[in-house]
């Protein structure tokens, strides 16, 4: 365990520096009458991965985290099928994004998650897979006017619909 926390620190420390060094490509300070720069986002909050990380490594160097004095094995044969229960999905959840829209995916895989592996009852799983997505077109389309993918075009009558509730 001490080994798999010092090394999946190690990862997204890399991953967190590569984004912010990605992320200044745009600009990450407040641009006077427009706003924060379109890398401020992505910048901010991969320098907070990168210090949570930090923290993480100081911690298993310490030993004071339950995963650094564990003599475990990172995966056990349920952490595998765990892993690749949740990777599945998130493979299909991409893979759904061009047939059913951005919205629709994130809709399948909500409940695929908290239905199927979280093992919580069908009325909450629905009602949170129906409704975060909705949140999010809102958030997206009317609030940051960034259009996600629609995927093949089924979908649209609903979001013409969500649309009309915008304008």
């Amino acid at each position: 365990m001490r080994r798999g926390e010092f090394i999946t620190a190690g990862i997204l420390a890399v991953l967190s520096i590569y984004m912010m060094w990605k992320s200044t490509e745009l600009d990450v300070g407040y641009i006077s009458g427009e706003g924060p720069g379109g890398g401020a986002w992505p910048f901010w909050l991969s320098a907070i991965m990168l210090v949570c990380t930090g923290l993480i490594a100081y911690n298993a160097v310490r030993r004071t985290s339950p995963p650094s004095q564990s003599t475990e094995p990172v995966l056990d044969a349920e952490g595998r099928k765990t892993l690749i229960q949740v990777f599945g999905g998130i493979f299909a959840f991409v893979a759904l994004v061009g047939i059913i829209s951005m919205y629709g995916a994130m809709m399948v895989f909500l409940f695929y998650y908290l239905w199927f592996l979280g093992r919580h009852s069908l009325k909450l799983s629905a009602a949170i897979a129906l409704i975060t997505p909705v949140v999010f077109f809102f958030f997206f389309e009317a609030l940051m006017r960034v259009t996600m993918p629609k995927g093949m075009g089924f979908t649209e009558p609903l979001f013409n619909w969500l649309n009309t509730i915008i304008y």
